[in-house]
């Protein structure tokens, strides 16, 4: 059984759509796939629905006995044309050093397979305490667990589901294919419009100092709260 590694508060934070903007890369990896192989791919359609595993995706385009194949070319294409055109999300930076700040680690949690998800935070310059890469939905729970997280930031909700399985606050962000409205219904305990608002949700949710900042805050700028139900 995993142990907890540090007894300081941590927040986790989704990558794709939550931290980076891999919308132009994934798209061109895409792109290049189906240049190779004469398979027509919607990619306007695949940027749209960002965040399953990615042969989720992939099976959409391709019979099940090439998925894998597929998946293996998309992966050794990724570091050479996706990486170099990801971007920072607006107020990512600004939302984990606000974490640190308040000596809080900073957790990136991600169905991106591990080496790209490695790869990405760190052609951003994020500084990051882990890393964590090829886990979706609620399975992001084992990992929010082992490494303390008392909140999970996400675009997706999926990644309401991971803040559920790990007992943490589930923090919605409306930068991906759901909006507001939608991640709240589906059970986030906060929305907020973007990045840009968590830095002074963040001072609502505690002081974070020595242990684990408590409670979900109500009225913050930006924010809306959830019905706190599951999904």
């Amino acid at each position: 059984m995993l142990e907890p590694v540090s007894p300081r508060f941590a927040v986790g934070f989704d990558l794709d759509l939550t931290l980076a903007d891999t919308r132009a890369g994934i798209a061109a990896v895409y792109a290049a796939l189906a240049a190779e192989t004469g398979v027509p791919i919607d990619v306007d359609a695949v940027v749209a629905r960002l965040g399953p595993p990615l042969e989720v995706e992939l099976a959409h385009w391709f019979p099940p006995s090439e998925v894998p194949a597929m998946a293996d070319r998309y992966r050794a294409l990724y570091p050479d044309v996706a990486v170099p055109v990801s971007t920072l999300m607006p107020g990512a930076a600004e939302a984990v050093e606000a974490v640190r700040a308040r000596g809080g680690r900073v957790l990136v949690v991600s169905g991106k397979n591990q080496a790209d998800t490695e790869r990405t935070v760190r052609f951003l310059g994020l500084e990051v305490d882990e890393v964590v890469g090829g886990l979706f939905g609620a399975d992001k729970g084992v990992a929010l667990r082992r490494f303390g997280a008392c909140a999970y930031v996400g675009d997706h909700t999926g990644d309401v589901d991971a803040a559920r399985a790990a007992a943490a606050v589930a923090v919605g962000v409306a930068t991906g294919a759901f909006d507001a409205d939608a991640l709240s219904a589906y059970g986030a305990d906060v929305v907020l419009p973007d990045l840009l608002a968590f830095p002074d949700w963040l001072r609502g949710f505690g002081d974070g100092a020595g242990g684990v900042p408590g409670g979900v805050p109500s009225g913050v700028p930006g924010g809306v709260s959830g019905n706190g139900s599951g999904g």
